[in-house]
């Protein structure tokens, strides 16, 4: 593991979107603990930290579990915030969840001001075949039309779970680094550039 004596462990937050009952929770329990919890019913937003194995570094993901709080936009907003990258999860057997992530993406996008922030589509209970309400075409030509990776999870068999949390991690750390390169010699200017776009006429 590249992980020098003393250097402290990157942190990658994640933030968990989308319509009530799509199994954010079930997903991010089955993500830390490996069990599967179907009847979770979260009255407030969960925070989750865990020291993974990132392609050979130890790294920490910090997951925030968003709950109920959806309603009081200055919360949301503030979440959306302190996000790094972003799950937004739809359940594959209920089209509302997934009409619903256009509105969960413009919100992002809005708090957060930049198009092309780490963000995965999650397309959840794809163990539920049978009750399929929202089609693998339909679900890909959204995330193709926001440029944004599409994959179906299962937080029952635990189907793609690893792969939608480490995949984002992959991306907000390569977001980092070109943040990183980007800002080296240029912090000035940017920070110049920020205050001009903060002005509220």
């Amino acid at each position: 593991m590249s992980k020098k004596p003393g250097a402290t462990q990157a942190l990658h937050k994640v933030i968990m979107v989308g319509s009530g009952g799509v199994g954010k929770s079930a997903l991010t329990l089955q993500f830390m603990y490996d069990e599967f919890v179907e009847d979770y019913e979260p009255t407030k937003a969960d925070s989750y930290r865990k020291t993974v194995v990132l392609d050979a570094e130890e790294v920490q993901i910090d997951i925030l579990d968003t709950a109920g709080q959806e309603d009081y936009a200055a919360i949301r907003d503030n979440y959306f915030r302190s996000g790094e990258g972003f799950l937004c999860v739809f359940s594959i057997t209920e089209d509302d969840s997934f009409q619903a992530t256009q509105e969960f993406r413009e919100q992002i996008l809005r708090v957060k001001n930049d198009d092309h922030i780490p963000f995965l589509l999650v397309g959840n209970k794809s163990d539920l075949q049978e009750k399929r309400k929202v089609n693998l075409a339909e679900a890909q030509a959204r995330s193709q039309q926001w440029g944004v990776p599409y994959v179906e999870t299962s937080a029952k068999t635990r189907e793609n779970v690893d792969k939608v949390f480490f995949d984002l991690m992959r991306e907000i750390r390569s977001r980092k680094i070109e943040d990183k390169s980007a800002s080296n010699g240029r912090g000035k200017d940017r920070a110049k550039r920020k205050k001009k776009m903060c002005i509220i006429l």
